[in-house]
């Protein structure tokens, strides 16, 4: 009994998107979760969201999640990996201020993070830096390689992923542009087209025509595509 009661209380949290596969299902995450839960010797209950996107906090399991952090229910909340959590480095931020007001430690199991060290502190805060960074530096370039193809006259015949018309002229479209650097940074990762294409699909990330599937040959023509160039600049 006195075991228990010195057991450590924590909260899982999973979540797919509603083109979720086997790879990242509920019960995939849940049992990660689990096996986490125990050799932190945790007691774990598992919080779901089922078909919700991540480039959100507007979710009831992830609110369900957070009321219990705030009211004190919890010391670790536990994830199979970080972008179950979130996609958005803003709402990332937030959600780690608010763990370390309550002395909530976040573990997330893919990464091997645990914000209860200071260690796992800085190297998430480098992991949501570096990413902020990527999406900052691909809408820098690919704002100059727009420039110089408006001053050669060029005619922009279709809408290229990561990008919206406005009157003649394609202007930035963040959401998508978020996408670009994230398959940039997989890439650079050793991710191979089809591994990057099938995590697209599995995480609900829509292509331009919003029904259509991710094949390789479309991600490679994206980061091909010299709108993306990282010699754009």
């Amino acid at each position: 009994m006195l075991n228990n009661q010195n057991r450590k209380k924590a909260v899982g949290y999973v979540r797919v998107s509603k083109q979720s596969d086997k790879g990242v299902s509920l019960e995939a995450q849940a049992e990660k979760v689990r096996a986490m839960a125990c050799v932190h010797d945790a007691d774990v209950e598992i919080v779901a969201d089922d078909g919700e996107t991540g480039k959100h906090a507007n979710r009831p399991g992830l609110q369900r999640v957070l009321e219990m952090v705030r009211r004190g229910e919890v010391e670790l909340v536990i994830i199979a990996k970080l972008d179950r959590l979130t996609r958005s480095v803003r709402d990332l931020a937030e959600l780690l201020e608010l763990f370390q007001k309550r002395s909530v430690s976040l573990v997330s199991v893919a990464e091997s993070l645990d914000t209860g060290s200071a260690g796992g502190r800085l190297v998430l805060n480098i992991m949501a830096s570096v990413s902020q960074w990527e999406r900052e530096a691909i809408g820098e370039r690919t704002a100059t390689a727009l420039r110089h193809k408006r001053t050669q006259g060029r005619v922009f015949n279709h809408v290229p992923f990561g990008f919206q018309r406005s009157g003649d002229e394609l202007v930035l479209l963040p959401v998508e542009q978020s996408v670009i650097a994230t398959m940039k940074a997989w890439r650079d990762a050793g991710w191979t087209l089809r591994a990057i294409a099938g995590e697209l699909n599995s995480s609900g990330i829509p292509t331009k025509r919003g029904a259509g599937r991710w094949h390789a040959q479309t991600v490679k023509d994206i980061m091909d595509s010299d709108l993306h160039s990282r010699e754009a600049a």
